[in-house]
């Protein structure tokens, strides 16, 4: 195919084999699962390929991590050939066939309808919303979204089957949308952090044209379902390329659509600090990852939105509140901000809050206070985010010297400390853990009362 033939006009389908020996895949290569149901299928008499990112990923010498199929059979002529198998979705029928812990995701061929009659519908401003009306393994091609994903691996004759102009795309390391690229994005604007995200887990560039419409329709994200930006905001930063999806954030204008509040923080923090520690523990994360370690959610999230949350806590005491208040009442705002756009869970937004909250008791070191917030069930994740602001101002540098060593020595390191100051130092203002306790009054005992 020629450049024309990429276009980011709508394409026509145009058949190109790629034979065995030119693609270099291998079976091998593939989940015992997935050949299970391509062979299944083609015995039952129907057509069946492996697609989109597996094909992709294998092509670029990857692992993939699940295998799809399309097929010309109906999700019920999918069921009757597998009782492992179960039918999901509304907006988007499929099947899944179940072998244990895998699930092989079997889609049958779709098309582009021209209008809303059958079973596909649009609402006013484009946006998909059901699309259920079958097509040819043609049709499939054109209506999917990137020409890298538009690619299927046939199983009787080991041929990588591309219809848009994938195959070379994927050669030359380009995401290109297909068809109009306005289009495409009003039709579902998430395609638009899936383009980010998938730019910074292949290592792509994302074609001119897909990428030139991005900034300007970035605030369409604000009409997408919350949860479903929850979903994807995961997938960004929790798949080990969080550093490269943040970038490509930035660059493409989308961080104000997905993290308003963080945004407008970054914005206005001319020094940088806080990006710098942003980065920092999204490069933290990718480590985890790559080191298959546990990230948790709730810390992603008080490192993606510290710097909302610093800024809200600064407004709120310019205004006088005071500073034990103004930390409740910052954290509260921003997590409610950000709710509105993705749907933060509580189980996640709490522990967030906590971390935030737990920060100004690292400054104080009495005795009591100390084995307290040791005994904090927060205080792991919270040392580990004092850590991190070590990015942004060398200013913590004592207190997490003074923790690292506490937390395998605390009675040693308390006696120590003691020792260095005759007296406490004062409680950090607005710590509601520094409080002076009143002192109970003692009742005095009556006449004829047990001592």
């Amino acid at each position: 195919m020629t450049d024309t033939d990429h276009s980011p006009a709508s394409l026509v389908p145009q058949l190109r084999v790629i034979p065995r020996d030119v693609h270099g895949v291998s079976r091998k290569q593939m989940s015992p699962n997935a050949l299970r149901v391509l062979y299944r299928l083609r015995e039952g008499g129907f057509g069946a390929y492996l697609v989109g990112g597996a094909v992709r990923d294998l092509l670029i010498g990857g692992q993939p991590k699940d295998f799809d199929v399309a097929t010309d059979a109906t999700p019920e002529q999918v069921k009757a050939l597998f009782r492992n198998c179960r039918l999901i979705g509304r907006r988007f029928r499929l099947a899944h066939v179940v072998y244990g812990r895998e699930i092989i995701e079997v889609a049958t061929f779709r098309a582009n309808g021209g209008d809303d009659d059958g079973d596909r519908q649009t609402d006013d401003g484009g946006r998909l919303l059901r699309d259920n009306i079958y097509g040819s393994i043609e049709d499939d091609a054109v209506r999917r979204d990137f020409t890298a994903n538009a690619l299927y691996y046939a199983i009787e004759d080991f041929s990588v089957r591309d219809y848009v102009g994938g195959y070379a795309d994927v050669q030359a390391r380009l995401l290109r949308l297909i068809g109009e690229p306005e289009a495409r994005y009003r039709e579902d604007p998430v395609r638009m952090l899936r383009a980010a995200r998938l730019a910074a887990k292949l290592g792509f560039a994302i074609e001119a044209g897909t990428a030139e419409p991005i900034a300007r329709l970035a605030p369409l994200l604000a009409d997408a379902a919350p949860a479903r930006l929850f979903e994807e905001t995961l997938k960004l930063f929790l798949s080990g390329h969080a550093v490269a999806s943040f970038e490509h954030l930035e660059a493409h204008g989308l961080l104000p659509a997905l993290l308003p509040e963080t945004a407008k923080a970054l914005a206005s923090n001319s020094s940088g600090a806080l990006r710098r520690m942003l980065v920092q523990g999204l490069r933290n994360t990718d480590a985890r990852v790559a080191n298959d370690e546990p990230v948790s959610p709730a810390f992603l999230y008080a490192v993606l939105l510290w710097p909302a949350y610093c800024r809200a806590l600064a407004q709120l005491q310019a205004q006088g509140v005071h500073a034990a208040e103004a930390q409740r009442r910052a954290a509260d705002r921003v997590t409610m901000h950000q709710v509105a756009r993705t749907a933060l869970p509580r189980r996640f937004s709490l522990p967030m809050q906590e971390i935030w909250l737990l920060q100004p008791r690292f400054s104080l070191r009495q005795r009591k206070r100390v084995f307290r917030l040791l005994a904090h069930p927060r205080f792991r994740a919270a040392v580990d985010f004092l850590e991190l602001r070590l990015a942004a101002s060398d200013s913590h540098a004592e207190d997490v010297a003074f923790w690292r060593e506490a937390q395998l020595e605390p009675s040693a390191v308390l006696a120590a400390n003691e020792a260095r100051e005759a007296e406490s130092p004062d409680a950090e203002e607005g710590d509601d853990a520094a409080a002076p306790r009143k002192r109970r009054r003692r009742r005095r005992a009556k006449p004829g009362a047990a001592p």
